[in-house]
């Protein structure tokens, strides 16, 4: 969840006083004495909330209201002020102010109010977010989901191997979608309106192949879990391929299929001929910020299947999925949404007796480790991979007791 917070009041006593409030709940707070200061920070995509004093020198803040709510109508705008004037409440809450309190108001008001604007935000703009994928129009946008770099290379590398026509070898941990990255890859190529036929691998007889070849004339052919591919079937695989196919071939692996290959245990020209083009897809402990993404794309998948409206996702839900392992990867993640929509979220059993800091320590855990890891246990790479001062970087890693060197491959 978003946690920024633009503070906008002309007292500097009282604007300092906030934001060490905000700061004490680990809100990130943003300070401006004025409209005129405040103004450069409005804007469609800031990732935050505002809050500002209404009786302000110059333009005051119904006019701020005014400019945000032209600058973007779902940015929220809390106002305060120092006198009890009800008319004044009705005309904020009739002009679109999310909230509206009176100075001094006591701690825990502001930041009840301020919760539920962040959280109000961060949807929007999650939602805006998947929006814009799905208006980009191609397949690998609509069908692969994800905010995370790593999500961004994975769609950027469909993207280049789609319209090569060479073999594709898919791979990557059970339940990451290796079927679907198959057939987006299909979707995005120059056979893309063409049959696209898959099969598992394994038991496959050469003459099923051949039938295969047969459907799949002018499109693709997607041959799951390869490894397990007999090995006569191999060979016929490798003939069709030097004869030249009719059908494109896309293989999906979770096995190391270079190592089987290197161990007898898989032909080897087989291998070599599959691995023209190279397709990883990262598991979902390598990208944990993609888990609230995912996830809320399942549970409102499943609530339409179901045929019944998507209960809530607090953030301490969010929080408590950050923390698993998720080994199933997508697949987990998808019976999860389905269980959370029936009723039955018991996956998070185990975070219920913990509080928010907590929940939310583990989270920040995860994505230093899934960094680290990303980056080699290179800590200064992966201190700016996630924008930290390095630091700041050594001392939640010492504070979590992370050893980078237990990340360097």
């Amino acid at each position: 969840m978003t946690r920024r917070v633009l503070l906008v009041d002309d007292d500097a006593a009282i604007r300092e006083a906030l934001a060490q409030t905000l700061e004490l709940a680990d809100l990130e707070a943003i300070t401006a004495g004025s409209f005129v200061a405040a103004k450069d920070h409005i804007r469609p995509q800031f990732d935050g909330v505002i809050v500002s004093d209404i009786r302000m020198p110059g333009r005051d803040g119904f006019h701020l209201l005014d400019y945000a709510r032209k600058t973007d109508p779902e940015l929220p705008v809390i106002l305060l002020t120092g006198e009890g004037d009800i008319p004044m409440a009705v005309k904020a809450m009739g002009q679109g102010a999310f909230g509206f309190l009176e100075k001094p108001c006591a701690a825990v008001d502001l930041l009840a109010v301020l919760e539920q604007a962040l959280k109000t935000r961060t949807l929007v703009l999650e939602n805006r977010r998947l929006k814009a994928q799905l208006e980009r129009g191609d397949p690998a946008a609509r069908m692969l989901f994800g905010i995370s770099e790593q999500a961004e290379e994975l769609r950027a590398r469909v993207r280049s191997v789609a319209p090569t026509r060479a073999e594709v070898l898919v791979s990557g941990a059970p339940g990451v979608g290796i079927s679907k990255v198959a057939e987006v890859i299909h979707l995005m190529s120059r056979d893309g309106q063409g049959p696209f036929v898959k099969r598992p691998a394994a038991r496959l007889a050469p003459a099923d192949f051949d039938v295969l070849c047969s459907e799949a004339v002018g499109g693709s052919i997607f041959l799951d879990e390869v490894s397990a591919m007999p090995e006569a079937t191999q060979y016929a695989v490798l003939e069709r391929l030097e004869q030249g196919a009719d059908a494109r071939i896309i293989a999906g692996s979770t096995a190391n299929l270079a190592k089987l290959a290197a161990d007898g245990a898989f032909n080897p020209d087989l291998f070599y001929r599959l691995d023209v083009m190279r397709v990883r897809i990262p598991s979902l402990s390598e990208r944990p910020e993609d888990i609230p993404v995912l996830f809320r794309h399942y549970v409102a998948q499943a609530a339409e299947q179901a045929g019944i409206a998507a209960p809530e996702i607090t953030p301490e839900y969010v929080a408590g999925l950050m923390t698993q392992d998720w080994p199933g990867n997508a697949r987990s993640l998808m019976s999860a949404a389905m269980r959370f929509v029936l009723g039955m979220p018991e996956d998070l059993v185990q975070t219920a007796g913990i509080g928010l800091a907590e929940q939310m320590a583990q989270v920040e855990r995860s994505l230093l480790v899934a960094a680290l890891g990303r980056q080699n246990g290179r800590a200064s790479a992966a201190a700016e991979a996630l924008k930290l001062p390095r630091k700041t970087l050594y001392d939640k890693l010492a504070k979590y007791g992370i050893r980078p060197e237990d990340y360097r491959r």
